[in-house]
């Protein structure tokens, strides 16, 4: 199954455009589902058919979702009181009713990752459309998988489950009660489901569409959002101009709006993307034929996976290249650290934590350059696990 995130600037019409290219892709012949993390019902007044907390039919081919995180939250709750029981009432705790819960920070991203992933491992649809957040909660939303794993493994690594035996002993030495199967069983199951979302995310049949209004601020967000994009490895389908004007607009159209707009797109068409004009209509698109006069592309059968491949250069130079596409990072806003068998990246506003690839781990850094966009991180084998390289 094909899966598209879309997202872009606050106000740049994103919701419009996820509910096009599901209608588009729909009226094709697809079987498409609209994905929509939007708490208001934007995507249903756009196309004209409500959505809502259960999958529906909008349209022949067509089905959106627009998931309840309020409802999910409470569900997962109450569940984790029952797992917990034994434990709770050892500390005396009373148990929250559903009906006085709320959802806490984070766990609208949690339940809408796991409506993702549910709605991916679903043979119901070829294609996957989700209308994600504005870009800033777009980009941390997409890393939250990758680094909550890693927070579980160090927490609560999965080996320690084999001391099994030894935690009562272990609980009377130190005097107090040993965590309990269900801690790492219900770690190992929440790494089970992040996982999956992480495995969608990083699909090769998965892609983004970056959707901005030609200007300064589009173009100033669209720097960023490449970058964050780059660092996490996910690959842009197409740039999506939204709103743009007529190139023979009426006398009505302020003249420098056209001109602005003019050359924003001719910046973005220097861009490595597919940029796409999608026209203003005069009106904010509502129903069918509004979405379908905008006339967006359809979705690309599939998109080149974004690669950080390690070039073997130890004849030339004694070195191995690991090489990260990088696009719009800047020499004088790059950090990196190397934490054991991980690369600790800092590329303007973003961080991520990479494990090596298990050629470099037995390599010392021996630099970094940053060229056309591309950082070149170059290691040096280590005599001590590379004997034949000392020789």
């Amino acid at each position: 199954m094909r899966t598209i995130l879309i997202t872009g600037p606050g106000g740049s019409g994103r919701t419009t455009i996820a509910a096009a290219t599901a209608l588009t892709a729909a009226r094709a012949g697809t079987r498409t589902l609209l994905l929509s993390a939007d708490r208001t019902d934007t995507p249903g007044a756009t196309l004209g058919s409500p959505t809502g907390p259960a999958p529906r039919e909008a349209a022949p081919h067509l089905t959106t979702w627009r998931p309840d995180a309020t409802g999910r939250f409470r569900a997962d709750l109450t569940a984790f009181q029952s797992r917990a029981a034994n434990v709770l009432d050892l500390l005396g705790a009373a148990r929250l009713d559903a009906e006085e819960v709320t959802p806490l920070p984070g766990a609208e991203e949690l339940s809408f990752l796991r409506a993702l992933r549910d709605a991916a491992l679903s043979e119901r649809y070829d294609l996957l459309v989700v209308d994600l957040p504005p870009l800033p909660q777009a980009l941390a939303l997409l890393g939250l998988p990758e680094e909550l794993r890693r927070y579980l493994r160090r927490l609560l690594p999965p080996e320690r489950q084999a001391a099994r035996a030894l935690r009562p002993v272990l609980g009377r030495l130190a005097g107090v009660p040993m965590p309990a199967d269900w801690l790492y069983e219900t770690a190992a199951r929440w790494d089970v489901e992040l996982a999956a979302v992480e495995a969608v995310l990083t699909d090769r049949a998965t892609a983004v569409r970056l959707v901005a209004e030609p200007g300064p601020a589009g173009a100033d967000a669209l720097r960023t959002a490449g970058l964050g994009l780059a660092l996490r490895g996910l690959p842009v389908e197409a740039l999506l101009a939204n709103r743009a004007l007529p190139e023979t607009a009426p006398e009505s159209w302020p003249a420098g709006l056209l001109a602005q707009q003019r050359k924003a797109l001719d910046d973005w068409r220097e861009l490595p993307y597919d940029v796409q004009a999608v026209p203003h209509l005069g009106r904010d698109p509502r129903g069918g034929d509004d979405l379908g006069a905008l006339a967006v592309p359809p979705v690309n059968p599939s998109s080149a996976p974004v690669g950080w491949p390690v070039t073997d250069r130890i004849a030339e130079d004694g070195v191995l290249v690991w090489h990260l596409p990088l696009p719009g990072a800047i020499r004088e806003e790059l950090d990196l650290i190397r934490r054991g068998d991980e690369l600790v990246i800092s590329a303007g506003p973003f961080r991520r934590i990479v494990p090596l690839p298990s050629a470099l781990r037995r390599c010392t850094v021996a630099g970094a350059a940053l060229r056309e966009g591309e950082l070149r991180i170059r290691f040096a084998p280590d005599p001590d696990l590379w004997p034949a390289a000392s020789r």
